[in-house]
C-alpha cells in the first residue's frame, strides 16, 4: 500500500487555484456584459495564475512517477504534465493576442465606450476576495510551518499590480465619460494592453517551465547533505529517497520523498511529514516551501518477505 502525504501547503495552494478560477469567470462575465477590455484582461491574468498553480502542483507527482518507474525497471519519463502546461500556455497566448488586437483596433478606430459601473465593483470585489484568500493561505502556512511563504507573497504582489492597473483603467475611462474628456476613454483599452502583455509574459514562462523544468539550485551535491541530515533526524523517517532543491530567486523550495514504516497509520505518517517540514523551514531560513511525499519503506528483494510480523524494529511511535 502506498501512502502519500498531502502537505499542509497543498490545501492553501489549491484554495488559491480555485479562487483564481472563480475570479477569472466572474471578471470575464462582468467584462463582457459591461464592455470593459481591462476587466477581461484581468480575468485572463487570474486564469494565468490558476494555470501556473496547476502546473506547479503537477511537479511533485512527476517526481513520484520517475521513482516508481525506476523501481519497475522503466524510464519513468512522463510527458503528460509538460503537455498540459503547454496547452494552458497556448490558450493564454491566444487570449492575450486576441485581447491585444481588439484593444489596439479600438484605440485606432476611436470606437470606445466607457465601461459600466459594475466593472469597478467587480475589480474591487476581486481585490478584496484575493486579499482574503491570501490571508487564509498565510495563516495556514504559519500554522503548519511557523513561517510565511514567499511564493504566495510574490504571486499575490504581481496579481495586485495587475488589478491596480485594471482599476485605474476602468475608473479612468468612467471618469472621462463623466467629465466629457474623450481622451480618457483610451485608458481602459490601454490598461487591457498592458495586462495582456503581462499574461503573455506569464505564458512564456509557463512554457519554459514545462519544457525545461525549473532549474535546480546551483548548489553542489554535497550542499544537500545538511538538508538530508536534517530530515533524517526526524523520528520515524527511515530513509530520504529524494531531495530536490529549486532556486526560485530569493528563496528555495524543497521537494522531498521519504520512506517510513509501512505499518504505521496515515495520521502518524502525516505527523512525521509535518515535523520534517517544520524542522527544515526552521533550520534553513532560505527555504520557504517544502513538499513532502511519503512512501512505505521497501527493503527490496531478497530481503523483503511476504509476511511482516508485528515485532519488527521499525519505529512506529512518534517521539
Amino acid at each position: 500500500m502506498i501512502r502519500e502525504q498531502a502537505v499542509p501547503s497543498d490545501s492553501a495552494a489549491w484554495l488559491g487555484i480555485v479562487n483564481n478560477v472563480i475570479l477569472a469567470v466572474f471578471k470575464g462575465g462582468v467584462g463582457l456584459l459591461f464592455d470593459s477590455r481591462a476587466l477581461l484582461a484581468d480575468a485572463l491574468y487570474s486564469a494565468s495564475d490558476a494555470a501556473a498553480g496547476i502546473a506547479e502542483k503537477l511537479q511533485l507527482p512527476q517526481m513520484f512517477k520517475k521513482r516508481v518507474g525506476k523501481r519497475h525497471g522503466g524510464s519513468g519519463n512522463s510527458t503528460a504534465e509538460p503537455l498540459i502546461a503547454c496547452l494552458f500556455a497556448v490558450f493564454l497566448f491566444m487570449g492575450a493576442l486576441q485581447l491585444g488586437i481588439t484593444s489596439i483596433s479600438a484605440m485606432v478606430s476611436g470606437n470606445i465606450l466607457a465601461p459600466g459601473y459594475m466593472s469597478v465593483v467587480a475589480v474591487v470585489v476581486s481585490i478584496a476576495l484575493r486579499e482574503i484568500v491570501f490571508q487564509i493561505q498565510q495563516r495556514q502556512n504559519r500554522k503548519h510551518s511557523g513561517n510565511t511563504s514567499l511564493s504566495y507573497i510574490e504571486i499575490h504582489k504581481y496579481s495586485l499590480y495587475a488589478s491596480i492597473i485594471v482599476l485605474l483603467g476602468v475608473f479612468g475611462a468612467m471618469a472621462g465619460e463623466a467629465w466629457d474628456i474623450p481622451l480618457m476613454l483610451y485608458i481602459d483599452p490601454a490598461a487591457a494592453l498592458i495586462v495582456a502583455g503581462l499574461v503573455f509574459w506569464r505564458g512564456y514562462h509557463l512554457i519554459l517551465g514545462a519544457l525545461y523544468g525549473k532549474q535546480e539550485s546551483k548548489m553542489q551535491i554535497e550542499d544537500k547533505t545538511p538538508f538530508i541530515e536534517t530530515v533524517q533526524r526526524v523520528h520515524g523517517v527511515i530513509t530520504v529517497d529524494e531531495m530536490k532543491l529549486t532556486d526560485n530567486g530569493h528563496y528555495i523550495s524543497a521537494a522531498v520523498i521519504i520512506s517510513v514504516n509501512p505499518q504505521i497509520s496515515v495520521l502518524e505518517a502525516n505527523h512525521i511529514a509535518n515535523r520534517a517540514k517544520i524542522l527544515l523551514m526552521n533550520r534553513f531560513s532560505q527555504v520557504s516551501d517544502v513538499s513532502i511525499q511519503i512512501m512505505p519503506y521497501d527493503p527490496g528483494y531478497p530481503y523483503k518477505s511476504n509476511y511482516e510480523g508485528s515485532n519488527n524494529n521499525l519505529p512506529t511511535l512518534l517521539q
